[in-house]
Protein backbone atom coordinates (compact mmCIF):
# COMPACT_ATOMS: atom_id res chain seq x y z
CA UNK A 1 0.00 0.00 0.00
CA UNK A 2 2.71 2.47 0.91
CA UNK A 3 4.69 1.72 -2.22
CA UNK A 4 1.59 2.15 -4.31
CA UNK A 5 0.75 5.45 -2.71
CA UNK A 6 4.31 6.60 -3.02
CA UNK A 7 4.41 5.59 -6.66
CA UNK A 8 1.24 7.51 -7.36
CA UNK A 9 2.68 10.52 -5.57
CA UNK A 10 5.83 10.28 -7.65
CA UNK A 11 3.76 10.12 -10.82
CA UNK A 12 1.83 13.18 -9.83
CA UNK A 13 4.98 15.06 -9.03
CA UNK A 14 6.92 13.90 -12.07
CA UNK A 15 8.14 16.50 -14.63
CA UNK A 16 5.93 15.04 -17.38
CA UNK A 17 2.84 15.43 -15.21
CA UNK A 18 3.75 19.01 -14.38
CA UNK A 19 4.41 19.69 -18.05
CA UNK A 20 0.98 18.37 -18.96
CA UNK A 21 -0.67 20.48 -16.30
CA UNK A 22 1.12 23.63 -17.45
CA UNK A 23 0.78 23.14 -21.23
CA UNK A 24 -2.77 21.86 -21.49
CA UNK A 25 -4.46 25.15 -20.51
CA UNK A 26 -2.24 27.08 -22.90
CA UNK A 27 -2.90 24.62 -25.71
CA UNK A 28 -6.63 24.73 -25.04
CA UNK A 29 -6.57 28.53 -25.00
CA UNK A 30 -4.57 28.63 -28.24
CA UNK A 31 -7.04 26.25 -29.91
CA UNK A 32 -10.00 28.33 -28.80
CA UNK A 33 -8.34 31.51 -30.04
CA UNK A 34 -7.57 29.89 -33.37
CA UNK A 35 -11.14 28.67 -33.81
CA UNK A 36 -12.46 32.14 -32.95
CA UNK A 37 -10.35 33.68 -35.72
CA UNK A 38 -11.29 31.09 -38.36
CA UNK A 39 -14.93 30.77 -37.31
CA UNK A 40 -16.21 33.51 -39.71
CA UNK A 41 -14.63 31.68 -42.64
CA UNK A 42 -15.84 28.27 -41.45
CA UNK A 43 -19.38 29.53 -40.85
CA UNK A 44 -19.48 31.33 -44.18
CA UNK A 45 -18.05 28.33 -46.04
CA UNK A 46 -20.57 25.99 -44.42
CA UNK A 47 -23.64 28.22 -44.68
CA UNK A 48 -22.98 29.74 -48.10
CA UNK A 49 -21.27 26.87 -49.93
CA UNK A 50 -21.60 23.43 -48.36
CA UNK A 51 -25.27 23.70 -47.35
CA UNK A 52 -26.38 24.99 -50.79
CA UNK A 53 -24.28 22.30 -52.50
CA UNK A 54 -25.93 19.56 -50.46
CA UNK A 55 -29.36 21.11 -50.99
CA UNK A 56 -28.75 21.30 -54.73
CA UNK A 57 -27.69 17.66 -54.83
CA UNK A 58 -30.87 16.65 -53.01
CA UNK A 59 -32.91 18.76 -55.44
CA UNK A 60 -31.21 16.96 -58.34
CA UNK A 61 -32.73 13.72 -57.04
CA UNK A 62 -36.26 15.10 -57.01
CA UNK A 63 -38.98 16.41 -59.26
CA UNK A 64 -39.01 19.90 -57.76
CA UNK A 65 -41.57 22.25 -59.35
CA UNK A 66 -41.99 25.89 -58.43
CA UNK A 67 -45.42 25.22 -56.96
CA UNK A 68 -46.50 22.05 -55.26
CA UNK A 69 -44.63 19.37 -53.38
CA UNK A 70 -41.34 17.89 -54.47
CA UNK A 71 -41.17 14.20 -55.32
CA UNK A 72 -38.08 12.04 -54.79
CA UNK A 73 -37.23 10.28 -58.07
CA UNK A 74 -33.65 9.13 -57.45
CA UNK A 75 -31.31 9.41 -60.42
CA UNK A 76 -34.06 9.80 -63.03
CA UNK A 77 -32.97 13.35 -63.81
CA UNK A 78 -29.45 12.16 -64.60
CA UNK A 79 -30.81 9.33 -66.73
CA UNK A 80 -32.94 11.83 -68.64
CA UNK A 81 -29.90 14.06 -69.25
CA UNK A 82 -28.16 11.21 -71.10
CA UNK A 83 -31.06 10.95 -73.56
CA UNK A 84 -31.65 14.72 -73.80
CA UNK A 85 -30.61 15.82 -77.30
CA UNK A 86 -30.77 19.47 -76.30
CA UNK A 87 -28.23 18.79 -73.54
CA UNK A 88 -25.71 17.32 -75.96
CA UNK A 89 -26.20 20.25 -78.34
CA UNK A 90 -25.69 22.68 -75.48
CA UNK A 91 -22.64 20.79 -74.25
CA UNK A 92 -21.15 20.97 -77.74
CA UNK A 93 -21.76 24.73 -77.81
CA UNK A 94 -20.02 25.06 -74.45
CA UNK A 95 -16.96 23.19 -75.71
CA UNK A 96 -17.04 25.26 -78.90
CA UNK A 97 -17.00 28.47 -76.88
CA UNK A 98 -14.17 27.21 -74.64
CA UNK A 99 -12.13 25.95 -77.60
CA UNK A 100 -12.39 29.34 -79.27
CA UNK A 101 -11.91 31.51 -76.20
CA UNK A 102 -9.05 29.84 -74.31
CA UNK A 103 -6.36 29.68 -77.07
CA UNK A 104 -7.29 33.13 -78.39
CA UNK A 105 -7.29 34.73 -74.95
CA UNK A 106 -4.00 33.17 -73.84
CA UNK A 107 -2.23 33.90 -77.14
CA UNK A 108 -3.29 37.54 -77.35
CA UNK A 109 -2.59 38.14 -73.66
CA UNK A 110 0.91 36.68 -73.99
CA UNK A 111 1.72 38.69 -77.11
CA UNK A 112 0.48 41.90 -75.48
CA UNK A 113 2.49 41.13 -72.36
CA UNK A 114 5.67 40.66 -74.40
CA UNK A 115 5.09 43.99 -76.14
CA UNK A 116 4.21 45.89 -72.95
CA UNK A 117 6.60 44.28 -70.45
CA UNK A 118 9.49 46.62 -71.27
CA UNK A 119 9.95 49.95 -69.53
CA UNK A 120 9.09 52.66 -72.03
CA UNK A 121 7.70 56.15 -71.77
CA UNK A 122 3.90 56.10 -71.74
CA UNK A 123 3.69 52.30 -71.60
CA UNK A 124 1.55 52.45 -68.46
CA UNK A 125 -1.21 54.20 -70.45
CA UNK A 126 -1.42 51.28 -72.87
CA UNK A 127 -1.52 48.79 -69.99
CA UNK A 128 -4.30 50.74 -68.32
CA UNK A 129 -6.31 51.01 -71.53
CA UNK A 130 -6.14 47.26 -72.08
CA UNK A 131 -7.06 46.52 -68.47
CA UNK A 132 -10.06 48.88 -68.28
CA UNK A 133 -12.47 46.34 -69.93
CA UNK A 134 -11.73 43.91 -67.09
CA UNK A 135 -13.15 46.43 -64.60
CA UNK A 136 -16.12 47.29 -66.81
CA UNK A 137 -19.48 45.74 -66.00
CA UNK A 138 -20.06 42.60 -68.06
CA UNK A 139 -23.65 43.58 -68.79
CA UNK A 140 -22.68 47.05 -69.99
CA UNK A 141 -19.86 45.63 -72.09
CA UNK A 142 -22.18 43.08 -73.70
CA UNK A 143 -24.86 45.70 -74.45
CA UNK A 144 -22.32 47.95 -76.16
CA UNK A 145 -21.02 45.12 -78.32
CA UNK A 146 -24.55 43.98 -79.13
CA UNK A 147 -25.20 47.38 -80.70
CA UNK A 148 -21.80 47.33 -82.40
CA UNK A 149 -22.75 44.02 -84.05
CA UNK A 150 -26.18 45.33 -85.10
CA UNK A 151 -27.07 44.50 -88.69
CA UNK A 152 -27.96 47.92 -90.17
CA UNK A 153 -26.77 50.60 -87.77
CA UNK A 154 -23.95 48.70 -86.06
CA UNK A 155 -20.53 50.31 -85.93
CA UNK A 156 -18.78 47.27 -87.39
CA UNK A 157 -21.07 47.02 -90.43
CA UNK A 158 -20.84 50.77 -90.99
CA UNK A 159 -17.05 50.48 -91.10
CA UNK A 160 -17.37 47.61 -93.59
CA UNK A 161 -19.69 49.69 -95.77
CA UNK A 162 -17.01 52.36 -96.06
CA UNK A 163 -14.84 49.85 -97.92
CA UNK A 164 -17.70 48.49 -100.01
CA UNK A 165 -18.47 45.37 -97.98
CA UNK A 166 -22.01 44.49 -96.98
CA UNK A 167 -21.82 43.40 -93.36
CA UNK A 168 -23.68 40.26 -92.29
CA UNK A 169 -26.31 39.90 -89.57
CA UNK A 170 -23.73 38.88 -86.98
CA UNK A 171 -25.96 37.92 -84.07
CA UNK A 172 -28.71 36.43 -86.25
CA UNK A 173 -26.50 34.08 -88.23
CA UNK A 174 -26.08 30.62 -86.64
CA UNK A 175 -22.50 30.42 -87.95
CA UNK A 176 -21.42 33.92 -86.86
CA UNK A 177 -23.21 34.46 -83.55
CA UNK A 178 -20.87 32.30 -81.46
CA UNK A 179 -17.65 33.75 -82.96
CA UNK A 180 -19.03 37.23 -82.23
CA UNK A 181 -19.67 36.31 -78.59
CA UNK A 182 -16.20 34.73 -78.34
CA UNK A 183 -14.56 37.88 -79.69
CA UNK A 184 -16.52 40.01 -77.22
CA UNK A 185 -15.46 37.79 -74.32
CA UNK A 186 -11.80 37.78 -75.36
CA UNK A 187 -11.63 41.58 -75.55
CA UNK A 188 -13.37 41.81 -72.17
CA UNK A 189 -11.00 39.59 -70.18
CA UNK A 190 -7.69 39.52 -72.06
CA UNK A 191 -6.33 42.35 -69.89
CA UNK A 192 -6.33 40.22 -66.74
CA UNK A 193 -4.14 37.50 -68.21
CA UNK A 194 -1.97 40.17 -69.81
CA UNK A 195 -1.20 41.70 -66.40
CA UNK A 196 -0.34 38.28 -64.96
CA UNK A 197 1.99 37.57 -67.88
CA UNK A 198 3.68 40.96 -67.55
CA UNK A 199 4.41 40.24 -63.88
CA UNK A 200 5.85 36.84 -64.81
CA UNK A 201 7.96 38.18 -67.66
CA UNK A 202 9.53 40.82 -65.44
CA UNK A 203 10.76 38.08 -63.11
CA UNK A 204 12.76 36.26 -65.81
CA UNK A 205 16.50 36.85 -65.16
CA UNK A 206 18.14 38.94 -67.89
CA UNK A 207 21.37 36.93 -67.80
CA UNK A 208 19.55 33.91 -69.24
CA UNK A 209 18.75 35.87 -72.40
CA UNK A 210 22.37 37.02 -72.58
CA UNK A 211 23.56 33.41 -72.31
CA UNK A 212 21.11 32.37 -75.02
CA UNK A 213 22.40 35.14 -77.32
CA UNK A 214 25.97 33.96 -76.79
CA UNK A 215 24.88 30.46 -77.79
CA UNK A 216 23.44 31.90 -81.01
CA UNK A 217 19.74 31.71 -80.14
CA UNK A 218 17.46 34.15 -81.93
CA UNK A 219 14.50 35.94 -80.39
CA UNK A 220 12.00 33.24 -81.26
CA UNK A 221 14.27 30.52 -79.87
CA UNK A 222 14.80 32.57 -76.70
CA UNK A 223 11.06 32.92 -76.32
CA UNK A 224 10.45 29.19 -76.73
CA UNK A 225 13.46 27.91 -74.78
CA UNK A 226 13.80 30.53 -72.05
CA UNK A 227 10.64 32.61 -71.65
CA UNK A 228 7.96 29.92 -71.92
CA UNK A 229 9.58 27.49 -69.42
CA UNK A 230 10.18 30.20 -66.84
CA UNK A 231 6.67 31.65 -67.01
CA UNK A 232 5.02 28.22 -67.26
CA UNK A 233 3.59 28.37 -63.67
CA UNK A 234 1.77 31.58 -64.58
CA UNK A 235 0.73 30.08 -67.91
CA UNK A 236 -0.70 27.10 -66.04
CA UNK A 237 -2.65 29.39 -63.71
CA UNK A 238 -4.10 31.49 -66.53
CA UNK A 239 -5.13 28.41 -68.52
CA UNK A 240 -7.00 26.94 -65.55
CA UNK A 241 -8.77 30.22 -64.78
CA UNK A 242 -9.68 30.82 -68.41
CA UNK A 243 -10.99 27.28 -68.93
CA UNK A 244 -13.15 27.48 -65.81
CA UNK A 245 -14.45 30.90 -66.84
CA UNK A 246 -15.26 29.72 -70.36
CA UNK A 247 -17.28 26.80 -69.04
CA UNK A 248 -19.36 29.14 -66.87
CA UNK A 249 -20.15 31.79 -69.50
CA UNK A 250 -23.63 33.26 -69.16
CA UNK A 251 -23.86 37.06 -69.13
CA UNK A 252 -22.69 37.61 -72.71
CA UNK A 253 -25.04 34.94 -74.02
CA UNK A 254 -28.00 36.28 -72.07
CA UNK A 255 -27.54 39.86 -73.24
CA UNK A 256 -26.36 39.40 -76.81
CA UNK A 257 -28.13 36.34 -78.22
CA UNK A 258 -30.50 34.75 -75.64
CA UNK A 259 -29.05 31.42 -76.74
CA UNK A 260 -30.01 31.98 -80.37
CA UNK A 261 -30.39 32.03 -83.22
CA UNK A 262 -32.07 28.70 -82.65
CA UNK A 263 -29.81 27.01 -80.12
CA UNK A 264 -26.52 27.93 -81.76
CA UNK A 265 -25.20 29.90 -78.76
CA UNK A 266 -27.04 28.16 -75.94
CA UNK A 267 -24.40 27.03 -73.41
CA UNK A 268 -24.59 25.03 -70.19
CA UNK A 269 -25.17 27.82 -67.68
CA UNK A 270 -27.80 29.42 -69.91
CA UNK A 271 -29.50 26.03 -70.28
CA UNK A 272 -29.48 25.59 -66.49
CA UNK A 273 -30.98 29.06 -66.04
CA UNK A 274 -33.62 28.34 -68.68
CA UNK A 275 -34.68 25.09 -67.03
CA UNK A 276 -34.76 26.60 -63.55
CA UNK A 277 -36.20 30.08 -64.02
CA UNK A 278 -38.20 29.83 -67.26
CA UNK A 279 -39.52 26.27 -67.12
CA UNK A 280 -39.27 25.96 -63.30
CA UNK A 281 -37.74 22.48 -63.45
CA UNK A 282 -35.48 23.01 -60.44
CA UNK A 283 -34.66 19.33 -59.97
CA UNK A 284 -33.52 18.89 -63.56
CA UNK A 285 -31.62 22.18 -63.45
CA UNK A 286 -29.80 21.05 -60.30
CA UNK A 287 -28.79 17.82 -62.02
CA UNK A 288 -27.45 19.84 -64.96
CA UNK A 289 -25.52 22.06 -62.54
CA UNK A 290 -23.86 19.02 -60.98
CA UNK A 291 -22.94 17.69 -64.42
CA UNK A 292 -21.26 21.02 -65.17
CA UNK A 293 -19.53 20.92 -61.77
CA UNK A 294 -18.04 17.50 -62.45
CA UNK A 295 -16.99 18.51 -65.97
CA UNK A 296 -15.10 21.53 -64.66
CA UNK A 297 -13.53 19.41 -61.92
CA UNK A 298 -12.47 16.79 -64.46
CA UNK A 299 -10.80 19.36 -66.72
CA UNK A 300 -9.05 20.94 -63.75
CA UNK A 301 -7.78 17.59 -62.45
CA UNK A 302 -6.52 16.63 -65.91
CA UNK A 303 -4.58 19.86 -66.18
CA UNK A 304 -3.28 19.45 -62.64
CA UNK A 305 -2.09 15.91 -63.42
CA UNK A 306 -0.33 16.92 -66.63
CA UNK A 307 1.37 19.97 -65.13
CA UNK A 308 4.53 18.05 -64.18
CA UNK A 309 5.25 17.33 -67.84
CA UNK A 310 5.65 20.94 -68.93
CA UNK A 311 5.81 23.26 -65.92
CA UNK A 312 9.26 24.46 -64.90
CA UNK A 313 10.25 23.66 -61.26
CA UNK A 314 7.70 20.82 -61.04
CA UNK A 315 9.13 17.45 -60.03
Amino acid sequence: MRSTVRGEGNMEGSPSAKRKKTTNPLTREANITGWIFVSPMVIGFTALLMVPLLQAFYMSLTDWPLLGKSKFIGFDNYAHIVSDREFWRVLGNTFYFAAGLVPLNITIALLLAVLLSKSMKGISWFRTALFVPVMTSLIVWSIVWKYMFATDSGFINQILQLVGIQGPAWLYNPHLAMPAVILTSVLKNVGLNMVLFIAALQQVPAHLYEAAKIDGAGRFTQFIRVTIPLISPTLFLTIIMTVIGSMKVFGQIYVMTQGGPGSSTKVMVYYIWEKAFKLFEFGYASALAYILFFLIMAFTLIQWTLRKRWIFHEN
